[in-house]
């Protein structure tokens, strides 16, 4: 298939939209307050230019098939529409791996690729797919990437060095903190993209309901699932339940889908969904003035609660950089 036959709808392209205007304010907080941790971005470059980038994508691609029209076209196709759809130049290129659990990733700071793991794709339906592919294209379109890609990195050296019990292992697990805040408010940003760009956020939702129950959407019910989102929405408000919602997630590179869900739905009752889909946003690099402040008002009041949680992981960063960069010069600079 090729040109309008990959699209949700014939000619729905969201032409030059601009990814600032989609990001969640966990998002934007999360990205500022990890790019104001001194030495952070040391150890990122570090990382990549020790060659521990390289290796990842050797070892993603050593273990798994690389799809095309000639190998597993309809799934290759999905992936395809998602970059057509959010007018994106290049098409990264898509893996399948063996792996009992359902998850996709991208890696790949200078030249990106997709993974996906097969009980996936044998688990959701076409349309859902589409929904996970549309979500991997959007960490492309907003610049994650770079970040996604040496949490990937972090998580494999920090699961050595604990098994080790070395002791740079500590400092290491609060950069790899740091950078799971992150990227589970950049997943939020995601969804949204994601419900854009297959024109339905209901199936964005299924799609979440089905990972989360790990069996098909046809066999739950998505008006349950979504009165459970509210009555979570409802629960977590507060302090108590702000901290329940956090101690939830640590560890974990991906928001509780209970919570996407009803982060979703919200932002699609505030009316931007559909005013996007319409076709009514800026474009890149032309921000609305009034859609920049409304961001930015929504941001200063989600970073108060989103602060809180990373007060502690920052400190304890910004404390451990050097000592890991260092650690990194000296250890492991030339094993690569």
């Amino acid at each position: 298939m090729s040109g309008d036959d990959d699209l949700p709808v014939p000619g729905y392209v969201l032409k030059e939209l601009d990814p600032n205007v989609l990001r969640h304010p966990a998002d934007k907080a999360a990205t500022a307050a990890l790019s104001t941790i001194p030495g952070v971005n040391r150890i990122v470059r570090m990382l990549i230019e020790l060659g521990y980038e390289r290796a990842l994508r050797q070892q993603l691609l050593a273990s798994s098939v690389r799809l095309s029209l000639q190998q597993l076209p309809d799934v290759y196709d999905r992936h395809r529409s998602a970059y057509t759809t959010l007018d994106l130049r290049t098409t990264p290129e898509l893996y399948l791996a063996e792996h009992p659990r359902s998850n996709a990733m991208t890696v790949g700071s200078q030249e990106p690729l997709v993974l996906v793991h097969s009980r996936l794709v044998e688990g959701l339906d076409a349309q859902q797919q589409r929904v996970v592919f549309a979500h991997e294209a959007a960490h492309v379109m907003c610049d994650h990437v770079l970040y996604g890609t040496v949490l990937q990195i972090v998580l494999r050296l920090s699961g050595g060095l604990l098994s080790k019990s070395l002791p740079t292992a500590l400092p290491f697990i609060a950069i790899q903190n740091a950078l799971l805040e992150w990227s589970r408010a950049a997943e939020l940003t995601c969804d949204r993209i994601a419900a854009l760009a297959v024109r339905d956020p209901l199936l964005v939702c299924k799609t979440l309901m089905s990972l989360a129950a790990g069996t098909a959407s046809d066999r739950l019910d998505l008006g349950a699932f979504l009165a459970q989102a509210d009555d979570f929405g409802k629960r977590s408000r507060g302090l108590p339940g702000t901290w329940t919602k956090i101690n939830l997630q640590l560890g974990g590179t991906h928001p509780l889908s209970v919570q996407r869900a009803h982060e979703l739905m919200d932002w699609v009752k505030s009316g931007d969904y559909e005013r996007i889909r319409d076709g009514v946003y800026p474009k890149r690099g032309q921000e609305d003035p009034n859609v920049r402040e409304e961001a930015k008002a929504a941001a200063d009041h989600y970073r108060e609660k989103f602060q809180g949680a990373f007060k502690d992981v920052a400190g304890q960063a910004e404390g451990a950089a050097k000592s890991i960069g260092d650690w990194l010069n000296k250890n492991l600079g030339d094993k690569n």
